[in-house]
């Protein structure tokens, strides 16, 4: 018999709507699509819709969220890869980008997110495998794993 070596994670996460204004979804204008974002110990994340769908655009809406969630597993993979090919990293910012199309019957997808990672090494480090250590980190990436779209990679290197 072989021994399964996949090993199962659990994630819990409490999502509460806020937005009852006192009359409930009575109507499509009647409410906010606030809410929160909790998990056991850590800090709320306010939540929205996007202002296209009435909304409120000063909190995160779940089309960001997700796009953010891309973006940070990358950022996690590659640093995990970095440490261990001893490439210095010190300094590290994305400016993600997301596509969603809506769908004639309300819907809509993701059609595709691209990274840009700009990403600072100290000098001495090899900057071909700082950039190569993307594509692992890319095929690393638990959410980029996970989603039915296309997340491109387009990092920029510079050394100290």
């Amino acid at each position: 018999m072989m021994e399964d070596t996949h090993k199962s994670r659990a994630y819990k996460i409490d999502v509460a709507w806020t937005g009852n204004r006192g009359e409930g979804t009575i109507g499509y204008t009647a409410y906010e699509r606030s809410h929160d974002i909790s998990a056991a110990g850590k800090p709320v994340i306010r939540g929205s819709s996007d202002a296209a769908f009435r909304g409120d655009s000063s909190k995160y809406n779940p089309e960001e969220l997700l796009v953010a969630s891309l973006s940070a597993c990358h950022l996690l993979s590659y640093l995990h890869l970095c440490a261990v090919a001893h490439i210095v990293v010190t300094g590290y910012t994305d400016k993600a980008h997301g596509t969603m199309i809506q769908t004639a019957d309300g819907g809509g997808r993701f059609t595709d997110v691209t990274l840009h990672p700009a990403v600072t090494i100290k000098d001495g480090c090899d900057p071909k495998l700082a950039e190569a250590l993307h594509a692992r980190a890319h095929h690393l990436c638990f959410i980029a794993n996970s989603v039915n779209f296309t997340v491109r990679v387009e990092p920029l290197i510079t050394v100290e």
